[in-house]
């Protein structure tokens, strides 16, 4: 039975898992795992087909059975870390957003980086004005099509390709323009590098954000950037907290907090899973960005003063040691092989990126993102329940806004005013190209109407409508008040559960002193304070009657345990 048990381990252990991991430019890397194997083992894997030197801003992110997203830990089991079946999914990632894109030592790395960026500008993370838009799009235009030639690009050519979640023909213009007017003669890496310096400068750069509520119960959105913590609500940045002013990070259940010099900030994650995530990505960051060295590195715990909790250490180079050891890199630049946009027009997907070359073990599959097919499913839900836009300033992109004409058209577009970052999340990086997500979410909450709308209803008589949307006003402050009296009833029972856990931790304390008061008195210690507590009649009754009875009890039952092993 034992060596069927040790077979049986060792097939478990030789046993294969096949593997995807989907590239930026969408192109998939396929290999096959041991169970023993390290993330780290799957990460240079990667690292070496797609020929990259300066890989510590990159990571591995999948998705759990219970659609809660991690980052791959390079010193884990791969198999251990994705709880679900094989074949495993996961994703090739910019992690660490470089603090100069622009300063990276090869072209190779800020190709990967100006991919990374593309796909947030495309799913609405990277937030900008829209003369900002218009330049980054001109930029990837120009680094993949190339010069303007009329011969190849007739009028209205730039509405074939889809940068943003939804643009107006005003934006396509204005693309347009730029690409023809100002950027030609730049070559590929030239007009990227210029793409990155602009991302660069841009608030919402290097912003992965987490879903969240405040203390009253509004929604937010935490992201650790490469400059330090932002909390965004709605469209505004309501704060910034720089990494060196950053003291401590915790959780505790679906709870976060952050521990500046001054002030603490609190906020609640949808479920402890999350808020833990929350939480490694937030130590990972601060590590990265913050520490001189690797070896200043601690591992961090989110315990309080008497109960262990999550235990976590990052394990990678800081930003610092990275950009000294890029410095270092000596070798012919490698090949780049781009691949131009695709009209989604002509063609109803779009490719990004270059395609790479293989290697054994691999197989490689161009993963097409169809937008105009995905845009020409959801007019119809968008049309029945438009986007609401707010204009707040030009701090972020313009969000989507049908005027009259264009709803008539069903035309997806993006209005000059600014939107919030909770419309364009999306809620998985392996669904990153499904835009079905963020209508559907808003279409599930209830979105109200477009600003015009609201507008029009305002100045009309009372109707129907306005009644039902009267009464869902109401219905939603009803809620928002059950949420704040679950929300204080939440703290009360923290509170009392916090009371509870000091009575018992006070109590066990007084017991162990009493125990060691016990052994210390009965030993031969020759100290005034127990001698005068052995002189006492308690002690000699204590003594006589039940420790030296219990003496003898332990000494017999040792003898007894002893003679059987003897005997055995």
């Amino acid at each position: 039975m034992l060596s069927r048990l040790m077979s049986g381990s060792s097939r478990s252990l030789e046993r294969e898992y096949s593997c995807t991991v989907r590239l930026l430019d969408d192109s998939e890397y396929t290999c096959s795992l041991q169970r023993d194997a390290k993330g780290q083992y799957l990460f240079d894997l990667l690292c070496h087909h797609l020929n990259l030197l300066e890989k510590d801003y990159f990571g591995i992110r999948f998705v759990d059975p219970d659609k809660q997203r991690h980052w791959l830990e390079f010193t884990k089991s791969v198999v251990k870390q994705l709880r679900s079946q094989p074949p495993f999914t996961m994703c090739f990632r910019v992690k660490f957003y470089p603090t100069d894109p622009a300063a990276l030592k090869e072209e190779i790395t800020r190709y990967l980086v100006f991919l990374q960026i593309k796909r947030d500008l495309y799913h609405g993370r990277l937030l900008c004005k829209t003369s900002d838009a218009a330049l980054l799009a001109a930029y990837i235009l120009q680094a993949e099509i190339g010069d303007y030639d009329p011969g190849k690009h007739p009028e209205g050519y730039s509405s074939k390709f889809q940068f943003f979640p939804k643009h107006s023909e005003k934006l396509e213009r204005k693309i347009a323009e730029i690409h023809k007017t100002e950027l030609s003669g730049q070559t590929p890496a030239t007009s990227e590098l210029n793409f990155l310096r602009k991302a660069q400068t841009l608030e919402t750069y290097g912003v992965d954000p987490h879903p969240c509520k405040d203390v009253s119960g509004n929604a937010a959105f935490l992201a650790f950037t490469p400059f330090g913590f932002v909390v965004l609500q709605g469209n505004k940045r309501v704060h910034f907290i720089k990494w060196n002013e950053v003291t401590k990070l915790k959780f505790e259940g679906k709870t976060f907090y952050l521990y500046e010099k001054k002030i603490i900030l609190t906020y609640f994650a949808p479920t402890p899973e999350a808020c833990k995530h929350l939480w490694k990505c937030g130590i990972e960051n601060q590590a990265f960005y913050k520490l001189e060295k690797s070896s200043q590195v601690r591992t961090v715990s989110s315990s309080n003063l008497f109960f262990k909790g999550s235990r976590f250490r990052y394990s990678g180079r800081v930003a610092k040691e990275v950009m000294e050891s890029s410095a270092k890199i000596k070798r012919e630049p490698p090949e780049i092989h781009r691949a131009g946009l695709v009209p989604s027009r002509s063609c109803p997907s779009i490719t990004h990126g270059p395609r790479l070359s293989s290697v054994p073990r691999t197989r490689r599959r161009a993963v097409h993102i169809s937008i105009m097919e995905g845009l020409e499913s959801l007019r119809d839900s968008a049309h029945s329940t438009p986007v609401r836009s707010s204009s707040h300033g030009d701090a972020f992109m313009p969000r989507g806004r049908s005027s009259r004409a264009e709803s008539s058209e069903r035309v997806a577009v993006i209005a000059d005013e600014n939107y919030s970052p909770a419309d364009s999340v999306l809620p998985t990086p392996v669904a990153e190209h499904s835009l079905e997500l963020m209508l559907l979410s808003r279409q599930i909450n209830g979105a109200p109407c477009s600003i015009e709308e609201e507008k029009e209803s305002e100045a009309s008589t009372p109707s129907a409508a306005e009644v039902e949307a009267l009464g869902g006003e109401l219905r939603a402050l009803c809620q928002g008040l059950g949420g704040s009296a679950g929300t204080q009833a939440e703290q009360v029972n923290k509170f009392v559960l916090s009371v509870l856990r000091l009575l018992l931790v006070t109590v066990g304390l007084l017991f162990v002193l009493l125990l060691l008061l016990i052994v210390l008195t009965e030993s031969d210690l020759d100290i005034a304070f127990f001698r005068d507590i052995r002189q006492t009649p308690e002690f000699e009754q204590f003594h006589y009657q039940y420790f030296c009875p219990l003496r003898r009890w332990v000494a017999c039952k040792i003898r007894s345990a002893l003679s059987l092993l003897i005997d055995t």
